[in-house]
């Protein structure tokens, strides 16, 4: 009879190499002993999502060589866009992509340009390929990788025209923010693979993780605002949050009768007025997906903001 393999623990010594089994690397952080942005909810496809996987992630997903863990990519491995495309385009890098709605919406409608969907939950990418196929798209690759990786090592610098992070994770607690994908670092990553000029699209529909964005890259020599001081005042929709209060409920929604509303403490500090601004309008080619429908039924506000490589 086999024994059960217990649960692996982090070394006692942090300069010996943590354990890498499926998974690991979301609860010990083996990417260089720095927290993760993600948790893998979930890598079982079923259904058509198996379907779609067996039959064309031989065509569309990059066969990324792993280094330490099931969602890492090897240093020594680059991505090449003319080769892998058969062709010579902007590249459009969303990180991400969730269930591929964005990027194969804008994949259809600038076929002149190449995209590249990067994302660690294999059902999405799955669904992404399913979309793909169905819409006979040829400018749409795939890659279930852990995205600070792909930008430091895997695109080559100055290969990506256009950077998009839409809603990820805000990790809502304080203790977590360390977690939040868009820190100094990861700036320094994406001023790497962005050409000069390129841009670096970001939505989010919590005020907190956009005040964050905001502060990250206003300290980044790399990077400009492209709408550095508009929409701010009575038009920021930070200063909009403050007054109408929307964040203080239980994810936004409207709380259930008979039961007192409880602060989820997202909002951070209420200065009443936001007098920096800085917001972008919205990004016309973001399709409103399904998640982005959900934070509007909330009432919610969406932040965009734009900065462009230096």
């Amino acid at each position: 009879m086999s024994e059960t393999p217990e649960t692996p623990q982090p070394p006692a010594n942090p300069n010996q190499p943590r354990p890498v089994t499926p998974g690991s690397q979301a609860s010990y952080g083996t990417y260089g002993g720095r927290p993760v942005s993600f948790v893998r909810r979930g890598t079982r496809l079923q259904g058509r999502r198996q379907a779609a996987w067996e039959e064309h992630s031989g065509r569309w997903a990059i066969d990324v060589p792993r280094h330490v863990a099931n969602t890492s990519v090897h240093p020594d491995y680059s991505f090449n866009a003319k080769a892998e495309f058969g062709r010579q385009a902007p590249l459009i890098v969303e990180i991400g992509s969730g269930l591929g709605e964005a990027v194969c919406h804008a994949a259809e409608e600038n076929p002149d340009k190449n995209f590249l969907a990067v994302e660690v939950y294999t059902p999405g990418l799955a669904n992404t390929m399913i979309k793909i196929n169905s819409r006979g798209l040829t400018n749409v690759r795939v890659v279930e990788a852990n995205a600070p990786e792909v930008l430091a090592t895997m695109l080559p610098p100055g290969s990506v025209s256009e950077l998009w992070v839409f809603f990820p994770d805000p990790w809502h607690k304080s203790r977590h923010h360390k977690r939040r994908l868009i820190q100094p670092e990861f700036a320094e990553l994406a001023a790497k693979a962005l050409k000069p000029g390129g841009l670096w699209r970001i939505a989010t529909d919590w005020s907190n993780y956009a005040v964050h964005v905001r502060d990250v890259l206003a300290g980044s020599d790399a990077f400009e605002n492209l709408h550095d001081g508009e929409r701010s005042g009575a038009e920021s929709p930070l200063t909009r949050v403050w007054q109408t209060g929307v964040e203080t409920l239980v994810g936004g929604a409207p709380v259930k009768e008979g039961r007192a509303p409880v602060s989820t403490e997202h909002t951070g500090p209420n200065e009443g007025v936001d007098e920096r601004g800085g917001w972008a309008p919205r990004f016309e080619g973001r399709i409103r997906t399904s998640f982005e429908n959900k934070a509007h039924e909330a009432g919610r506000m969406i932040f965009d903001l734009c900065y462009r490589r230096i």
